[in-house]
């Protein structure tokens, strides 16, 4: 073979090589880019997340008026951005009368889910039931135990509600189940009840462990 038709095999062939180089790593980096901003969405499960936090803080069974899940209501189904986190803070504020923000209220959870969120922290971002954490759906769950064995239409002050919603978004611990276990004991006079709130986030955690 002539030494320039051969130069010119080796060139053709080089720039192939090159090209299929670049074109892999354009889509590793392309998947990496898109797995570390994961949107966070107003969708359902984030406005129960809301709803369960501002019911707590209210004892009403229903949303006030422009308060956190009204206002979180207002952007359903678009993507959890700053701007959404600051109107749910200002429908907290008209719910509490406070500037600052609840421990483990709505404007919390909205924080903590946005957070999980640009860091691309799936397990948090998503509100999957069963999955060890003290999330929107475990509240609505002590709520509804709550109230059944209270014979209230909503969670008592310092209950197994208020205590399981001071720790929204963390882990199901030893610490956590005492605090329900507190709070339940104050409603009940101190006996705990089978099925009740304590056994919940007690189910919640073994659920998780399988």
């Amino acid at each position: 073979m002539p030494i320039k038709l051969f130069l010119i095999s080796r060139l053709i062939t080089f720039s192939k090589t090159v090209s299929q180089v670049l074109t892999t790593n354009f889509r590793h980096f392309r998947n990496f880019s898109s797995s570390r901003t994961m949107a966070a969405l107003v969708d359902s499960q984030f406005l129960s997340k809301i709803n369960a936090s501002e019911r707590a803080l209210t004892n009403h069974d229903t949303p006030v008026k422009d308060g956190p899940t009204a206002r979180a209501q207002s952007h359903a189904n678009e993507e959890l951005t700053a701007q959404v986190v600051s109107d749910i803070t200002a429908g907290e504020r008209v719910v509490t009368g406070s500037d600052s923000p609840a421990p483990g209220g709505p404007t919390s959870i909205a924080q903590s889910i946005l957070a999980a969120a640009l860091s691309g922290d799936a397990s948090t971002t998503s509100a999957r039931g069963g999955d060890g954490v003290v999330d929107g759906d475990l509240i609505s769950k002590i709520i509804e135990k709550e109230t059944e064995f209270s014979g209230e239409s909503s969670p008592v002050k310092g209950g197994p509600t208020a205590q399981a919603q001071m720790h929204v978004g963390e882990p199901i611990t030893s610490q956590v189940l005492s605090d329900v276990t507190k709070g339940e004991k104050k409603v009940t006079g101190g006996e705990r009840f089978l099925g009740g709130p304590t056994a919940t986030a007690q189910s919640r955690l073994a659920k998780s462990k399988q």
